[in-house]
């Protein structure tokens, strides 16, 4: 599953704008999802995209390669249980969510989660920021989405602190860092964009 916002100027990478305007947030947000779609492409398992608001069957995510819909509505915690809760439904097992913030995000790093949900309920990959960028488990435990301050930096302990309460057995990634601000544009995101 891919978490994803629809790619309109004035609504993506918003702290992001604050510094380098909406027209500039929009290219790092495109080079993001292009990013994520290429990570994802290399993958052996279905692909399923989760828009934010509408879906658009007209973007760089190919109809031919990915399955689509929308979240449900909701703080994220609601939408990424009911994302997982849904697939499950359908038959799905062993379910990887990735947002579309991290371009240090590999293929590799993607198959190293599934091997782990061989040996774990639960596996997570810590963001810099105090969240994740990735959630996989192989069948729901909504309560690691309950009573959490989304884009707080305690998201990650809170979630650890819940694994341990309901002792699931989890495994962590290496840790990255989302975009969020300017200070986590690396080199290559620098260089598309145009500030003075």
């Amino acid at each position: 599953m891919i978490f994803t916002k629809n790619s309109e100027e004035g609504k993506v990478k918003t702290r992001l704008a604050k510094d380098i305007g909406n027209k500039n947030a929009l290219l790092v947000y495109n080079t993001l999802l292009e990013h994520t779609r290429d990570v994802a492409l290399e993958l052996s398992c279905f692909r399923l995209v989760l828009y934010s608001e509408f879906i658009d069957f007209d973007d760089l995510f190919n109809n031919q390669y990915f399955l689509k819909d929308e979240q449900f509505k909701g703080d994220l915690g609601e939408r990424l249980s009911a994302g997982f809760n849904e697939n499950f439904e359908e038959g799905f097992d062993n379910i990887i969510c990735i947002g579309s913030d991290c371009h240090e995000l590999t293929v590799s790093i993607v198959n190293e989660a599934f091997e782990k949900l061989n040996n774990n309920d639960v596996v997570i990959g810590p963001a810099k920021d105090g969240g994740y960028y990735l959630i996989g488990m192989k069948r729901l435990h909504s309560e690691l989405f309950l009573n959490k301050e989304w884009s707080m930096p305690n998201v990650m302990l809170d979630t650890i602190l819940d694994l341990k309460k309901i002792n699931l057995k989890y495994a962590l990634l290496p840790t990255l860092s989302d975009v969020d601000d300017i200070n986590d544009l690396n080199d290559t995101l620098k260089a598309i964009i145009d500030i003075e």
